[in-house]
């Protein structure tokens, strides 16, 4: 029995990615029936918006090779840059009697441990947030792609937000895996002074005093930390983004420079990353007390910061930090996509299902 046409076509919804200045969605991305194998294959292909003539199909290995190196810089580089800032953000929630506040925090290590100082732990940040990144980047645009394909085009459009959601969520779980033996050492470098310099002699530590498997004693509060922080880091930026082009801006996203939109990308992932911040901040005091203190459990953690204290001690600090984090992360991948001749990220409004779509 033959199949409808419209289940032979690709089940891409035209929300998740930005439209082409020559023409609409469908005329583009949906190949005519009847069109040959390498037409439906072009149809898929994006053209690069500053170099003319270089192209990467959509949802191809090429594509997620991009996304992953993009995830690899945006999130490696900037966790690395304000690795000061993360360094007095863990000891405030481990010492509040000794580091009290932001300013008095930095007097404190600058006066033990010297300008150098500021920067401890900069090598397993670097590492493991580059592994993170990768993943987060490159398996959200992956799950984004396979959920919507279950879904349908228009469910997928209907329900795009649950689609972000559905996607951020996996993409973590597997991301912070990743993350989480380079998390483990960071900390324990960071708040306890003399214990190693960094990487190379901190993980053969760790692992001597804590076994292999303690490298992921931390996992379920990361999980707890980074997966609320991630859905509502991919969920509301997308949401953000849409509105400032719907609302903001006098023109549709195609008609505007890239400079502007890369703009956009920054001013949307910073609004989403107070959001971030303020979501999972209780279980990043939980990563903090329970890779600092041997044999600890969450139960210890509550008892010694209080509820209070766990959803408030240090979240100014991580309000800065992870809004100008997130603006700056989102920044880059999308100027990394916009490198290798991707658009950027988020901003169009989700378009009608087609009539024949809707008839079936």
């Amino acid at each position: 029995m033959a199949l409808p046409e419209y289940s032979r076509q690709s089940l891409i919804p035209s929300f998740l990615y930005a439209p082409s200045s020559s023409g609409g969605l469908a005329a583009e991305r949906i190949p005519a029936a009847g069109a040959s194998p390498v037409e439906k294959r072009r149809s898929l292909v994006i053209p690069s918006p500053s170099e003319p003539g270089k192209r990467i199909e959509m949802y191809s290995p090429a594509f997620y090779a991009a996304c992953t190196a993009g995830g690899i810089l945006s999130c490696g580089l900037t966790h690395t840059a304000v690795t000061p800032l993360d360094l007095v953000k863990c000891n405030m929630q481990i010492d509040p009697s000794k580091y009290k506040s932001i300013t008095s925090g930095f007097g404190v290590l600058l006066k033990e441990q010297g300008v150098r100082g500021f920067f401890r732990g900069w090598v397993p940040t670097l590492l493991g947030y580059s592994a993170q990144g990768a993943c987060k980047f490159g398996f959200y645009e992956f799950f984004k792609k396979y959920y919507s394909d279950i879904a349908g085009p228009e469910y997928a459009s209907k329900y795009k937000t649950l689609i972000y959601l559905a996607g951020s969520a996996s993409a973590e779980v597997i991301a912070d895996v990743a993350l989480c033996p380079f998390e483990a050492v960071k900390v324990r470098v960071q708040t306890q002074p003399g214990f190693a310099r960094g990487l190379s002699d901190g993980l053969p530590k760790f692992v001597k005093s804590e076994g292999a498997l303690g490298l992921y004693k931390g996992i379920v509060p990361l999980w707890g930390r980074q997966i609320p922080y991630t859905m509502m880091k991919f969920a509301s930026f997308e949401t953000i983004v849409e509105l400032i082009y719907k609302h903001a801006i006098p023109r549709p996203k195609d008609q505007c420079s890239k400079n502007l939109q890369l703009g956009v990308s920054f001013a949307g992932g910073y609004v989403a990353g107070v959001f971030c911040a303020i979501v999972s901040h209780p279980a990043d005091n939980l990563v903090s007390f329970l890779n600092n203190a041997k044999g600890a459990t969450v139960g210890d953690a509550v008892k010694k910061l209080g509820l209070w204290g766990l959803f408030t001690r240090g979240l100014p600090l991580r309000i800065v930090m992870i809004g100008t984090l997130t603006g700056a992360q989102w920044g880059i991948y999308d100027a990394f996509k916009v490198f290798v001749g991707l658009p950027t990220t988020g901003g169009v409004a989700p378009a009608a299902a087609p009539a024949v779509l809707a008839k079936a």
